[in-house]
């Protein structure tokens, strides 16, 4: 039994919630309140030992603060916990872990300068019989758990020199390593390959066959269809679904969690023809930095005003790499590129701003965000808003400028004070966005622009993207999504292992096509 879909709130069923003798952890009336807002309202739902319960709902819809009340982060405003019946309060997320509660976040919380094993044991290494820290056992351990998720990461690898898929995997590994009851997954496979998602899948259903509960969150809808056993769906911060995942279908869960039927996205590719090259990359290639980084060499490309091209390839192919070379934000080792017509060498991301360059990268929350800052003065950290006489800053200019995309981003926010830690991932990347529409930017390269980002939003940032394109911006589009880069793209290269192995046009384009060129052993002839 399920949710009827009513607008009206409350309109729920009971069914699919074990009964809270049955839960390890149940939620009961939890309500939460920011700057004034309420964010959750009376939310409640039972995690059950061995089974997979999908948290669902818009970016905004309230999920991340629901997750932050089960670690530890945040304490409810009403409404109680309980953990095999009796009522607990958590008195920070170390409580919640201590008490069987592990979480991955969307957003990493790992250790940059620490090796692999370090991160996995952090704050709890062991010792042997004479005191001193146990590094042969740890690496043992780490290995294991490493094999466990059928991931070859070394113990000895410094967790700043892993790709995000590879970070992602130690966040698993962690979770894996505090012998949890619990394991809050919020966006687990984001960043993960086709290949690295089935291994997830796989260490999920030994999980629950070990008797572990999962809160499982994700916007792929597939995979929450393939590994949940019950769901609830959120919308502006109550409950309006929840039931066994077997008697709801997509369009269900699509319709509950954004309150309206959504078609299918379509296909769409330039009808005009693209106007003047704006990039023009020749023969770039990287300096290595590492052994294990990816090292571009000798890509060449151009992308024309008013075109979207899509770069597609699997994790650590180095199109990342492609992206911060462009942007001045790694160093360029040999090659050339071109910007208007005119030779471009960037010595870092100030002079490609300057020259009309804009880069959402795909890690937001270490070189996009700053958290603890308002949503105005993230909005206004690259010089969208000038500064007035004599330097001062003008706050009052930059909420002002900022509400004028509040509404054409449909940016769900308590108040343009409120910290943008306080957003969901989709609207933090909203955020991110408008502040380079100001710049009004020639180049536009967006590297995973819709990871982590509900159903409804991602349509809403491909629209905007669309526009852009319209307008006569060029953009240079990064996704590991292959549907997005086929529903985008005017035209698709395909890259493996630094050199590019293929050129296809949009209308042309399919995923077995993509793929077949993303795995090609050598570039393209």
């Amino acid at each position: 039994m399920i949710g009827s879909g009513s607008n009206a709130r409350g309109a729920v069923s009971s069914g699919g919630v074990a009964p809270p003798d049955e839960a390890f952890l149940g939620v009961h009336d939890l309500t939460k309140n920011f700057f004034g807002v309420t964010v959750l309202d009376g939310v409640s739902l039972s995690l059950t030992a061995g089974k997979v319960h999908a948290l669902l709902g818009e970016n905004g819809a309230g999920k991340s603060t629901l997750i932050n009340l089960l670690s530890g982060i945040h304490q409810p405003d009403g409404g109680t916990l309980r953990i095999d019946g009796q009522v607990v309060a958590f008195s920070g997320p170390t409580d919640a872990q201590r008490r069987g509660i592990s979480t991955i976040h969307q957003e990493f919380s790992l250790f940059p300068t620490l090796t692999v094993a370090e991160t996995l044991f952090a704050g709890r290494l062991p010792v042997n019989r004479i005191g001193l820290v146990d590094w042969r056992g740890i690496a043992a351990k780490t290995e294991a758990v490493m094999q466990q998720l059928g991931a070859d990461i070394a113990p000895g690898r410094r967790v700043a020199d892993l790709s995000i898929a590879e970070q992602q995997l130690v966040e698993i590994g962690r979770a894996l390593t505090l012998k949890s009851r619990l394991i809050i997954m919020d966006e687990p496979t984001a960043s993960l390959t086709p290949r690295e998602v089935g291994r997830l899948k796989s260490v999920i259903r030994s999980l629950t066959a070990e008797g572990v509960a999962i809160l499982f969150v994700s916007h792929r809808l597939e995979e929450v269809k393939e590994l949940s056993d019950s769901f609830t769906v959120l919308r502006d911060g109550a409950v309006v679904a929840r039931g066994e995942i077997a008697d709801a279908s997509i369009d269900d869960l699509v319709r509950w969690m954004v309150g309206r039927d959504l078609l299918e996205e379509g296909r769409h590719h330039a009808i005009s023809t693209p106007g003047a090259i704006v990039l023009e990359v020749d023969n770039l290639s990287s300096r290595p930095r590492s052994a294990r980084s990816a090292f571009v060499e000798s890509i060449s490309f151009a992308v024309r005003s008013g075109e979207i091209v899509g770069l597609a390839g699997l994790v650590g192919a180095g199109r990342t790499e492609i992206a911060r070379l462009i942007f001045g934000a790694d160093p360029i080792g040999s090659g050339s590129i071109r910007l208007n017509g005119h030779p471009f060498r960037p010595s870092g991301p100030g002079d490609a701003i300057a020259a009309g360059v804009a880069l959402v990268p795909e890690d937001r929350k270490h070189q996009s965000l700053f958290p603890s800052l308002p949503i105005s003065e993230n909005f206004a950290a690259v010089g969208s808003v000038r500064p007035g006489p004599f330097g001062f800053l003008r706050r009052k200019a930059e909420r002002l400028a900022l509400q004028q995309f509040r509404d054409r981003l449909k940016l769900r926010a308590a108040g343009a004070d409120a910290p943008i830690a306080t957003l969901s991932g989709g609207n933090q990347q909203k955020v991110i966005l408008a502040r380079w529409l100001v710049l009004k930017p020639r180049l536009l390269i967006v590297d995973e622009p819709t990871r982590g980002v509900d159903i409804g939003a991602k349509l809403d940032l491909h629209h905007l993207l669309r526009e852009l394109a319209a307008d006569g911006v060029a953009i240079l589009l990064i996704s590991s999504d292959l549907p997005e880069i086929l529903a985008l793209s005017d035209r698709i290269l395909t890259i493996r292992s630094g050199r590019l192995t293929g050129e296809l046009a949009g209308r042309e384009a399919d995923e077995e096509s993509l793929m077949r060129l993303m795995t090609l052993p050598k570039a393209a002839a």
